[in-house]
């Protein structure tokens, strides 16, 4: 289009917004429901729910109550909705907050107001902090917070996606079996809590496969052709998925906050082989733009029936927040994630510079840190306005800025990022230029026009399966395809049971998603809780086998007793169907 051609239509919507906006939050925690406290189980929600969930909601609620629709896509992981509307998970989660209550009350007495006065004041602004929250979940929520968001989708605010019923790694499933397992389980459970089904879903890990051939002959379908049977429309994909090596590519090695920044650093330093294929491979084909969504097609350009529709993560203003060198969470005057009062665990510290030492940190002080967000949200909210801006007058067309997080690096890693996340919204929504949207929203008033053939690969180090594929991880992989060819055959041999068996099945397809679980590999690769995610892998391995080794003995009796011993540790998904799990290689219906 000429220049004359663009100005003539950029003057003919001179009064409409240059593009659209959304963020895209993905809410996940490992299952951990009843599984202990301090350092690892429980208390993972229970810190989720008090840094980033409550506060994230209660965001969302005062923008709504003061007439602005604060419009996103928060995607929720069902393993992490069944957790939070578990009534054990809600109690304990009060608990956690009379426990911390009780700790900064001590270092109120503890600490003095005139030789520390920072550190007093400090303790003083935690007992307030958790008291809100407390008033949060309590009186405003009713100890629901999957209702309240619910309140908040069914009033048009938000859009809910879901995700892979226990994050399942989908590529490296060997059983077409598991992939329509993970997604229907996923469907009917957000189904049960939300009053509709899904439209849209967050990959875990963005980790997607076309089709491909087995070599047994056998063509599996692409990820999305499982999408599309269950009626889920959209998918989203790291940036190089959609763009392809185009140049000003910077991969998500460059993530300075949260936990995958360490696997990158061992990626690039154990797999440079791989890091350097990675960026030969992206760099042949010139890919398409993260302004546009595309109907997914497989490299011999089929589109499934109905189609799916691609989102690429906007990867200029990513890096905005995952920058370790540029990005708004290292700033000096926001709270020190790392640093922890030995007495009571409440973090009294700030950045102070990216490169301290923890013994260096300076006192943190709430109202710098106030002052930081004001300039921070702003800057962001130009910045997606100028993108949008120079996006419409270079190429004409009405673009979308997705900027996709997980939801956990506000509050938890950045202190300070809800209330950014609020500021951003609010001047979003007074903006002439942007269009605040959801993902359904946007595709509904501009459905793809084009469509495209995404490669393998995640936003995991690298782009690739590296991240819960790798030596440390690889004798994982054996066990849980075992497991799925197992299910297969139970299937297969108990077709419409009822009674004990029923209640047995649906207690090993249970064991079998908790089994697949990503975290369990990702956690061995990063380092965090390796010892902690080995005994959780062994234990829902050893459950599934249990019940197996009886039901196929003939012991039907037996293993309903030991499923109901289990229901009481691992109850997600009550309305699970074994049947979901049949044999279906090379097929998803």
């Amino acid at each position: 289009m000429s220049s004359a051609a663009l100005e003539a239509e950029a003057g003919s919507r001179a009064t409409q917004a240059a593009g659209a906006f959304q963020f895209v939050l993905h809410s996940h925690l490992p299952y951990c429901r009843l599984a202990g406290r301090w350092p690892h189980g429980e208390e993972w929600i229970h810190e989720a729910l008090a840094e980033t969930y409550i506060p994230l909601l209660n965001v969302l609620t005062d923008l709504y109550e003061r007439g602005i629709c604060g419009k996103m896509t928060l995607s929720l992981s069902p393993v992490l909705v069944e957790q939070l509307a578990d009534a054990d998970v809600c109690t304990n989660f009060l608990l956690y907050l009379d426990e911390e209550m009780e700790m900064a009350s001590r270092d109120l007495a503890r600490l003095d107001p005139e030789e520390q006065p920072q550190l007093h004041y400090l303790a003083s602004y935690y007992l307030d902090f958790y008291e809100k929250i407390k008033a949060s979940f309590v009186d405003r929520y009713r100890q629901d917070v999957v209702g309240a968001l619910r309140t908040l989708q069914d009033a048009g605010c938000i859009e809910i996606s879901t995700c892979a019923a226990t994050h399942g790694y989908l590529p490296l499933l060997s059983r077409d079996s598991s992939i329509y397992g993970q997604v229907r389980t996923a469907v009917a459970s957000y189904t049960r809590h939300f009053g509709r089904p899904p439209r849209a879903i967050w990959l875990p890990e963005c980790a997607y496969r076309p089709a491909r051939s087995e070599a047994d002959g056998t063509v599996r379908p692409g990820i999305e052709a499982f999408l599309a049977a269950q009626g889920i429309g959209c998918f989203f994909v790291e940036t190089a998925s959609i763009e392809k090596g185009r140049p000003g590519y910077r991969s998500r090695s460059a993530i300075g906050v949260g936990p995958y920044a360490l696997a990158e650093k061992r990626f690039h330093a154990e797999a440079p082989a791989a890091a350097e294929a990675t960026r030969a491979e992206l760099s042949t084909d010139p890919g398409g733009s993260t302004y546009q969504a595309y109907v997914v097609a497989e490299p011999d350009g089929t589109v499934t029936t109905p189609p799916v529709a691609v989102i690429g993560r906007n990867e200029r203003t990513g890096m905005q927040v995952w920058s370790a060198e540029w990005g708004y969470p290292g700033d000096a005057d926001y709270r020190e994630f790392h640093r922890k009062d030995a007495v009571s665990g409440l973090q009294y510290w700030r950045v102070t510079a990216p490169d301290a030492d923890l013994g260096e940190k300076d006192y943190y002080h709430p109202d710098w840190a106030a002052g930081k967000v004001a300039s921070h949200s702003l800057h962001f909210a130009t910045l997606v306005e100028e993108l949008l801006r120079d996006y419409w007058q270079t190429t004409g067309q009405y673009g979308l800025i997705s900027s996709n997080y997980d939801t956990e690096l506000f509050g938890h890693w950045w202190f300070e990022g809800v209330t950014w996340i609020g500021q951003v919204l609010e001047h979003l929504a007074a903006s002439d230029a942007v269009d605040l949207t959801t993902t359904s929203e946007y595709l509904d008033g501009n459905p793809p026009r084009q469509a495209l053939a995404i490669p393998e690969g995640s936003w995991g180090a690298g782009g690739t399966h590296w991240t819960w594929d790798n030596p440390d991880t690889h004798w994982m992989w054996a066990p849980i395809h075992e497991a799925e060819r197992t299910m297969e055959t139970l299937v297969a041999r108990y077709p419409e049971a009822t009674g004990d068996a029923l209640e047995a099945l649906n207690q090993a397809a249970r064991e079998l998603l908790l089994l697949q679980a990503s975290d369990w590999p990702f956690l061995v690769t990063t380092g965090q809780a390796r010892e902690y995610a080995i005994g959780r892998f062994h234990g829902h391995l050893e459950r599934f086998q249990g019940l197996v080794s009886r039901l196929e003995a003939g012991a039907v009796a037996d293993a309903a007793v030991l499923a109901r011993e289990y229901y009481q540790r691992d109850n997600a998904f009550p309305d699970i169907d074994y049947r979901w799990f049949s044999e279906r290689q090379g097929r998803v219906a």
